[in-house]
């Protein structure tokens, strides 16, 4: 009879010890915003493996639109969401590209805002491929 409890805790160890290691060794998820071009244009690429992150630049527009342009080649759920706020901190532009839910890509001209730094949001969550983006001054 010891011996056949001795078996069954050494096999509750072996497993215990097994679901530590399994959970220990869990991927790390991630998503990056990298911004390509600087100046009058702001340009960036974005990747991810299903990670979310969310980073929120200054870009100085000399006009009061802006054009802007996306785009995401992603799996299934993961979305990626461009704000943009002009100088008095006013919502000009709020976008997001879902993968799955409507079109891979979008562009236009913002709302009218006011002149000076802007502020542009990107945020990507449960993000799982990669994009792109680009903002110049509008006509």
């Amino acid at each position: 009879m010891k011996a056949k409890s001795t078996k069954v805790l050494l096999l509750f160890c072996i497993v215990g010890l097994g679901s530590v290691l399994l959970t220990g060794c869990k991927k790390e998820l991630f998503a990056t915003i990298t911004i390509t071009a600087t100046g009058s244009d702001l340009d960036g690429d974005v990747t991810g493996d299903g990670g979310s992150t969310s980073q929120t630049y200054t870009w100085n527009n000399p006009q009061t639109t802006a054009n802007w342009n996306k785009d995401i080649t992603s799996s299934a759920g993961g979305s990626f969401r461009l704000v943009i706020k002009d100088a008095d901190g006013a919502i000009v532009l709020d976008n997001t590209l879902t993968k799955g839910v409507g079109d891979d890509s979008a562009s236009g001209v913002t709302n009218a805002g006011t002149v000076g730094d802007w502020q542009v949001t990107v945020t990507l969550t449960d993000f799982n491929g990669d994009g792109s983006f680009s903002i110049s001054p509008g006509n």
